[in-house]
Order: C-alpha cells, then sequence, then structure tokens
C-alpha cells in the first residue's frame, strides 16, 4: 500500500533564530519512499543536516524574523499490517543486553524511573518476563489515563501522569516507557506519522502521534498505549530515550507556533512507482 504523509508548520519571530527540526523520517523508511521528501521553507533558507546520537537526521537553520513555513508532501510504501505480535519474544538479561540499548534503561527528562519503580514492581512483578509483561504495562497505561487535548501539558512527567491520570499520547509513551524501564525491560519513546488507516476516522485534527518501542528477543517492537491494539501504517520520524529527544522543533530565541498542520492518508496505487533517494532542501 501507498501512504501520503506531511505537514505545514508556520512559525513566527521577532528577530533571526536558530531552529533545529527533526522533521525527517527515520533513515530505515528512506528504502520505502515513492516520491522525494523534501523540507521545503518557503523562502530561501540555507539548511544543513546531521544525524544526532539516536539516529535521527536533525535538520539545521536559522529562522528570519516574521514568519517561516516549514512543509513537506511525500509518498511511502508500506506493508499494510498491522504491528507484528511476537508473544514467545523474550526478556533479555541485563547482562546480555547490546551496550548502545542499555541507555534505554536509564531514567530520563521525562521518565522517572526513580519515583515509578516501587510502583513498577507493585504492579508487574508477578507478570512473567518477555511480552507478557509489556503487554501488561500497555494494559495498565491504557486503562489508568484519560485521554483527552485537554490534558495537554508539555512539561508533563510519566510520575505526573501515573498520579494525574491524565494526557495525549506523548503521557500515555512516557508512563509505558518508565514502567517498562523500571522492569528492566530496554524501552524508547518515539514520534511519527499514524494515519486512520483500517480503523474509523477521529474526528479531530490530524497530527504527528507518539508510541514506544521495547527490545525483545533481539529486535524492537512497537507498541501504543495510547490506542491499545496494532495499528496500520506506522511512519518513523525520530526515537529517543523521552519527548525531549525527539521534539519536532527546539527553537534558540523566542518562536510562536503560529499554525499546525498535518496529513497521512491511504492512496490508491494506480500503476509503477520508482523509489526515489531522499532529498531535503529548502
Amino acid at each position: 500500500m501507498l501512504i501520503r504523509a506531511g505537514y505545514e508548520l508556520v512559525l513566527e519571530t521577532g528577530a533571526p533564530t536558530p531552529l533545529i527540526s527533526l522533521l525527517t523520517i527515520r533513515p530505515s523508511r528512506f528504502p520505502d519512499l515513492r516520491t522525494p521528501h523534501r523540507i521545503r521553507t518557503g523562502a530561501p533558507i540555507p539548511t544543513h543536516d546531521y544525524r544526532d546520537s539516536f539516529g535521527n537526521i536533525c535538520t539545521r537553520m536559522t529562522l528570519p524574523a516574521g514568519r517561516t513555513t516549514l512543509s513537506c508532501d511525500f509518498t511511502i510504501a508500506d506493508s499494510g499490517l498491522h504491528d507484528r505480535q511476537s508473544p514467545s519474544a523474550i526478556q533479555h538479561e541485563v547482562r546480555d543486553l547490546p551496550s548502545d540499548v542499555l541507555i534505554y534503561l536509564m531514567g530520563s527528562r521525562y521518565c522517572e524511573t526513580d519515583l515509578l519503580c516501587q510502583k513498577a514492581w507493585y504492579h508487574f512483578g508477578h507478570i512473567a518476563p518477555g511480552w507478557q509483561r509489556v503487554q501488561s504495562i500497555v494494559d495498565f497505561v491504557h486503562q489508568h489515563l484519560t485521554y483527552g487535548y485537554q490534558y495537554a501539558r508539555c512539561t508533563r512527567t510519566a510520575w505526573e501522569a501515573y498520579n494525574e491520570r491524565v494526557g495525549v499520547c506523548r503521557d500515555f509513551a512516557h508512563l509505558a516507557v518508565a514502567l517498562c524501564r523500571c522492569m528492566n525491560i530496554p524501552a524508547r519513546y518515539c514520534s511519527g506519522y499514524l494515519g486512520d488507516i483500517g480503523v474509523d476516522p477521529v474526528d479531530v485534527p490530524m497530527d504527528f502521534h507518539a508510541w514506544f518501542e521495547v527490545y525483545l528477543g533481539g529486535e524492537w517492537h512497537s507498541f501504543d498505549a495510547r490506542h491499545h491494539v496494532p495499528r496500520i501504517g506506522r511512519i518513523l520520524m525520530a526515537c529517543g530515550r523521552d519527548a525531549a529527544d525527539t521534539a519536532l522543533t527546539t527553537a534558540f530565541g523566542s518562536m510562536r507556533l503560529a499554525s499546525f498542520k498535518v496529513h497521512t492518508d491511504e492512496v490508491i496505487q494506480t500503476g509503477q512507482h520508482v523509489a526515489t533517494p531522499l532529498t531535503i532542501a529548502a
């Protein structure tokens, strides 16, 4: 299947402002692109790309004073399958984990493992390690938190979400990530596109989505505590310890988000499509 996705962000600044964005899909999805992936700035603004320590593609630029529109529109191939289910995937002993995975056991800005550890072992210590334990954490978070845009707060942590019992998708992901780490299961926060493909459409504006991945059986597996069921058409943009590592934009100065649109829709394949290498340009 093919998915057409993209965004339009309108940013306002009062003076020239350096910016870092994580608005490019993960390199693992580059071979699936069927049209070029270009970040357009609406004006001739120089950009520079680099790969951060988590493997995300970051784009540097300096916004001029006034309004700048960042946009992208691309088509990507997808298997059309639901999130992979691997109930037999084992939980590794910490001593057997690859060294580059260990960071996803540590506490982080929004995932306070020290505060949640006792709660995690109380709720999940009796559950068999591995897939079953992760699924129990997903079930718990989905039931424990009430979802709503009115509950959005960019500073809410996993501990605060646990106590306030409300949040948006990032809060569901943060709490699940923190609880997994407390149980010695490597977990990383993910952000990207997830359209209403294979499910009834939701009557709210499309947005980027947050979910998480856990390391079981030598591989990373996607889980979603917000939606609670396997979904079709995830397009990963960035992953890291938590939302601090995957911020869509980081401005080094005063900036206001004036407008924000995201689209993710299945398209009908009408002919042969040849993969086009990734291109990022102003």
